[in-house]
């Protein structure tokens, strides 16, 4: 095979590939996705395909940025997640929301209640609500 043969054969087989920061990947459609906003952050938990058909999860968070001059950008974190690795990913994030709940609860706990002086209030009665 002449060397332009190979390269067209390669080029044909790398057709849908793209270069993306030193890796290449090929433009897969999302099978399923969910957002979850939570405040200036937003989650996106998408299920995409490898080449041999099997699903992963990428897990993204993105939060707007500004600049000085009012511009902004989007700061993105991805977390990509196998499916051999589902049973200890969730149990390591649910023992580690146990975790935080609990010791959460402990110090809300400790932490002492704030008392309202009832002087500050007048009393009023539903006939004072009547014009």
């Amino acid at each position: 095979m002449s060397t332009q043969a190979v390269s067209k054969t390669i080029k044909k087989k790398m057709e849908g590939f793209e270069k993306n920061e030193g890796f290449e990947k090929r433009d897969r459609e999302e099978i399923f996705s969910k957002a979850i906003r939570a405040g200036k952050r937003t989650y996106f938990f998408d299920v995409k395909a490898t080449r041999k058909n099997d699903y992963y999860l990428t897990i993204t968070e993105s939060k707007k940025h500004y600049d000085e001059e009012g511009n902004y950008r989007f700061e993105k974190h991805k977390v990509f997640l196998y499916k051999e690795d589902f049973d200890k990913f969730i149990d390591g994030l649910q023992e580690t929301v146990d975790f935080i709940k609990e010791k959460r609860m402990d110090e809300d706990a400790k932490e002492p209640q704030e008392a309202v002086s009832t002087k500050e209030y007048t009393n009023v009665e539903f006939e004072d609500l009547q014009e």
